[in-house]
């Protein structure tokens, strides 16, 4: 365990996803880091998982990025960390961060890059770079800066200091707040909503929110037939739908 783990269990069509450093409070080590694109691989490609939820082991989501990771890295080479992120950025089903306590550096990297964010009260957020010289990967900055703004993201780069989960639910860092010992439950619920809803408005919302073009587009309204005559259907008469597409 000395240079952490990603772990992973499936149930119910969620797949959880655990950082898991209790040594160095989850901290995102290169292991971590290099664990995290195949084993999305896997998961993209099982039927049996309809979203994705990532988490950090016991009370800390993730303390930061394991500074040994920050050196020997080549110029024009990708980082274990942008690789992980642009994955988790590029996954098309739904990913759910579940933050509680300290979401740092690396911790924060990886919450940005997934879809939805929701905290438990007494998280606390920050992005460090500025306090040991790290400059961040345009693709890592451009998520945060389309997530919390101009502004908000100069503040935290600028500073590296940390902020209260009302302030990040209040910036746009997180979408929803959750008061202590709610957030399992919380999450739970909205796995469980997003399992029912449409693959297809999932997996085209993801597309055309990241880059949104006409013929994207088109070629989803033309996956969206049958979608939506199954969903028209079922709302007619009274079930739950049985949408057809599959990714």
């Amino acid at each position: 365990m000395a240079s952490g783990q990603v772990g992973c269990t499936v149930d119910d069509g969620v797949a959880t996803v655990v950082l898991d450093n209790p040594a160095k409070r989850n901290a995102m080590t290169t292991d971590m880091w290099t664990a995290i694109p195949p084993l999305l691989d896997s998961l993209a490609v099982d039927p049996g998982v309809r979203v994705v939820v990532v988490t950090g082991a016991g009370d800390v989501f993730s303390a930061g990025a394991d500074i040994s990771t920050l050196t020997g890295l080549v110029p024009g080479v990708p980082s274990p960390a942008a690789v992980a992120e642009d994955a988790l950025a590029a996954f098309g089903k739904p990913v759910v961060a579940a933050i509680r306590g300290w979401c740092v550096g690396g911790g924060c990297q990886v919450s940005v890059a997934c879809d939805l964010r929701i905290a438990e009260e007494g998280a606390r957020f920050g992005i460090t770079p500025a306090k040991i010289g790290v400059v961040y990967p345009a693709a890592t900055t451009a998520r945060l800066v389309d997530l919390v703004g101009p502004s908000t993201a100069k503040f935290l780069l600028y500073t590296g200091d940390f902020i209260g989960a009302e302030r990040a639910l209040r910036v746009g860092l997180i979408d929803e707040l959750v008061p202590v010992g709610a957030l399992d439950a919380r999450v739970a619920e909205l796995a469980r909503t997003l399992v029912s809803r449409s693959q297809l408005t999932q997996y085209a919302a993801k597309d055309l929110i990241s880059a949104a073009t006409t013929e994207r587009q088109t070629r989803w309204e033309e996956a969206g037939r049958a979608e939506l005559a199954e969903g028209v259907a079922a709302f007619t008469e009274r079930r739950e739908p049985k949408f057809p597409w599959r990714p």
